[in-house]
């Protein structure tokens, strides 16, 4: 295989699967270097043919399991039995934290990446996150804005399929969207009660990246409707929800210019001084050690935001003694997390009489609605909820007491609805909160470990106690009962970090400019979560991650066409 390409992308998830297709549909000859194993789309790791009744202990988490992980097994409400050989083991790389400063970084190293069981949630920004630095001074200011990245959300939603409404809300601006899912009956009466008890906020279906009238060109990618059967966390045969197995690697591989390694971590990029450009990439096999370099005319940065930070960290040089353009001292700095959310769960005590076909894939969202339609108390910036209700089944008597004909008999019968709510906070971008590479220890790739240090100030602290109270009072006002509000967990357990090497106007303060280059170093591009000024709609930011993505990858295909790179 030849080791010479037009462009080298590091990571094969979201926003790797979409540098590789549009680079590879606009003729440049294109590497995919996966740090993980080869897995096929549809192959024997996708188990959503396993009913959840043939499931390893009917879906419950073995003990031995979850005291081995225990980052991964309260970080994932999704982790199931079937699923398990899709996360990295809690010993398997490990990083560092502070003393009292614990994260959850769960990770997924396999071709595809977390793109395989992302939350699928596909929302816009809109101005409002765009400009909020304006606002309220905190953090570096986004050297775009809304209008810039609206044509790149619409090529984005129209190759992925999205299932959302119009609802003409100034925070979640419309798409290009596929029939939304309904409501439920339980959530439709929710809607109707919270809406009429709050003005200010809307309930509706959440954008969600499953197809629900697949066009033509997904198709012929051999991707079809969604089956509505809530299985997404376990792959999809059929397509029906966006990953980059099912529809961006595809689509690549169709024009021959697609190249994939796997089992390959990249170590560091290789900085040519005389160009002032990056001629390729250091690589390291991950079985056997032995290191190896590809060389490219531009690198796309891809890995998700902890490892792109750690390679630009490692890739030093007299010209770069702290991290390839890391002029500014702004790599690893602001970074992000969702803001720890709080969940309610509440049994709504009617519709007893009802019931649905199918297990809808979709929340409903309550889009942002404090510091917009109504006051905030002692916090700026904003959240959002998302929920779902449910009528619990046979499942319920995984965790009864008892056993016996008069246990078996009542769980043939559907027990009660209930609702669950749960918040997610935009994150202050803050100086002080940074990923840096531990100065002592080492994976045993002899790579310095990441070491995160990220610590909530009062602005998270107010923002969560109203959320808190928030989901209290609209389970009230729906008519539940046996409310319980919870906290959400940890640090890093939504999947959504974002910052270290953010976005800006001023290379003395940023580390990207407003195509996603590196600043002194144009031909090296940054899409995934790292270079995010601010985390937005946290619940949400793979859409925003994908469109940035759409938007570089086509500048620098412009760029080489003119002899620019």
């Amino acid at each position: 295989m030849s080791s010479e390409f037009d462009a080298i992308v590091v990571g094969s998830g979201i926003t790797g699967g979409w540098a590789a297709k549009e680079l590879c549909e606009r003729g440049l000859k294109t590497i995919v270097i996966e740090r993980g194993r080869y897995i096929d789309h549809g192959g024997p790791e996708y188990t959503d043919f396993i009913p959840p009744w043939k499931s390893r202990g009917h879906g419950a988490i073995p003990e031995r399991f979850a005291a081995d992980n225990p980052r991964l097994a309260r970080a994932l409400f999704t982790l199931n039995p079937d699923n398990l050989n899709w996360f990295v083991k809690d010993d398997e790389q490990p990083y560092s934290t502070p003393e009292g400063r614990p994260y959850d970084w769960i990770r997924a190293y396999h071709l595809g990446g977390r793109s395989l069981h992302w939350g699928r949630v596909a929302h816009r920004m809109g101005d409002y996150h765009f400009r909020a630095q304006a606002k309220d001074g905190h953090g570096i200011a986004w050297p775009i804005d809304y209008a810039d990245l609206a044509p790149w959300y619409d090529h984005v939603e129209t190759f992925v399929g999205v299932a959302g409404s119009v609802e003409r809300l100034a925070q979640l601006p419309d798409g290009k969207f596929q029939p939304a899912f309904e409501l439920n009956c339980a959530e439709q009466a929710f809607k109707q009660r919270v809406e009429t008890a709050f003005p200010g906020r809307r309930v509706i279906s959440a954008r969600t990246a499953n197809l629900t009238a697949p066009s033509e060109q997904q198709k012929a990618l051999g991707r079809s409707h969604c089956q509505v059967r809530n299985y997404c966390h376990k792959g999809c045969h059929f397509g029906a929800y966006f990953s980059s197995l099912s529809a961006t690697l595809p689509a690549a591989k169709r024009t021959d210019n697609l190249t994939i390694v796997t089992d390959s971590i990249v170590q560091s990029v290789v900085y040519d001084p005389g160009k002032k450009r990056v001629t390729g990439v250091r690589v390291l096999d991950a079985h056997t050690g032995v290191g190896r370099e590809y060389t490219g005319r531009l690198v796309f940065l891809c890995a998700s935001t902890f490892p792109t930070t750690q390679i630009l960290l490692l890739s030093t040089s007299a010209w770069f003694p702290h991290g390839l353009g890391n002029r500014s001292g702004a790599l690893g700095r602001y970074l992000m997390g969702p803001g720890r959310g709080f969940t309610g769960l509440a049994t709504l005590p009617s519709y007893h009489d009802r019931y649905y076909y199918g297990r809808k894939p979709a929340f409903f969202a309550i889009p942002a609605y404090r510091n917009l339609t109504e006051p905030a108390d002692g916090y700026v910036r904003t959240f959002g909820v998302m929920g779902f209700a449910f009528r619990t089944s046979w499942e319920r008597g995984a965790s009864a007491a008892g056993g016996g004909p008069q246990v078996k008999q009542t769980l043939r019968t559907p027990g009660p609805w209930k609702i669950c709510l749960a918040s997610a906070g935009e994150m202050l971008p803050q100086w002080r909160n940074r990923l840096t590479l531990h100065p002592t220890k080492t994976d045993r790739w002899g790579m310095p470990l990441i070491h995160i240090d990220l610590e909530y100030s009062a602005n998270e602290h107010n923002m969560n106690e109203q959320a808190k109270r928030d989901i209290r009072e609209m389970l009230e006002a729906a008519g539940c009962v046996e409310i319980q509000v919870g906290d959400f967990g940890l640090p890093g357990h939504a999947i959504a970090e974002a910052g270290t090497a953010v976005m800006g106007h001023d290379p003395a303060t940023s580390v990207l400019n407003r195509w996603n280059q590196v600043h002194d170093v144009p031909n090296v591009f940054v899409t995934d979560g790292a270079c995010m000024s601010s985390n937005g709609d946290p619940d949400s930011p793979s859409l925003t991650f994908m469109a940035l993505t759409a938007r570089a990858a086509n500048h620098a295909a412009d760029l080489l066409g003119a002899g620019k790179l």
